[in-house]
């Protein structure tokens, strides 16, 4: 890898890079196995850069995986799909969402690229493949109505469900308060405490540490 990009970090076979993209600092997220395949997850902006990296890490992209559908998680997409000739996996709940991108972006004074509709469905329970490397789709809604987490080999891509000290915003429209805390104690809680999290703003953490600090789910 060059000086430019972070180094990956690993989690047995899987290396996860982790790289913040735009004006809301929105996490895109590498993921590959052992065989050097794997995928992009919301890729949110600076497609260039995210680009790049693919280039640097020598990992074959076998398609863009979404966690939900806000504008600062797809503002990539489009270009990223061209380059990269996959396609794009969303929850269908999230579809509306992902459709406004474009308003939404524009009530912050944004610029934004509405991608072309997704390419295939995320159902909870579904496991994606690329190479040696396996994730299982989570439906965790809350933040937003299709949102889901992705679940690795001792880690999780949260996505806005979970941060270090804090939980998504449920202020938004489709938000939903006690959902997000029920999903959360549902789907990332129940993993064992040394899962790492990598979650969709700021930095990476850890279902124990969140489990034992995080105020939201006391």
């Amino acid at each position: 890898m060059t000086a430019s990009f972070p180094a990956p970090r690993t989690h047995g076979a899987a290396r996860v890079w982790s790289l913040a993209t735009g004006p809301l600092q929105e996490n895109a997220l590498l993921v590959a196995g052992e065989e050097n395949e794997g995928f992009l997850i919301d890729p949110g902006d600076e497609a260039a850069r995210l680009l790049a990296l693919v280039r640097a890490s020598g990992v074959t992209v076998r398609g863009v995986l979404l966690t939900h559908g806000h504008f600062d998680h797809i503002g990539a997409v489009q270009a990223v799909r061209e380059a990269l000739g996959v396609a794009v996996h969303l929850h269908p709940a999230d579809l509306p969402l992902y459709r406004a991108g474009g308003t939404s972006a524009a009530r912050w004074n944004l610029p934004f690229t509405q991608p072309a509709d997704p390419d295939a469905d995320l159902v909870q329970g579904q496991v994606l493949t690329a190479g040696d490397l396996s994730l299982t789709v989570r439906e965790l809604p809350g933040h937003a109505p299709g949102h889901v987490v992705f679940v690795g080999d001792g880690f999780v891509i949260a996505g806005d469900t979970l941060f270090a000290g804090g939980i998504g915003r449920t202020d938004l429209p489709g938000g939903n308060h006690p959902q997000l805390l029920a999903g959360l104690a549902a789907e990332l809680l129940t993993l064992p405490d040394p899962t790492a999290v990598y979650p969709g703003h700021g930095g990476a953490t850890t279902v124990g540490r969140e489990r034992q600090t995080n105020p939201f789910l006391r």
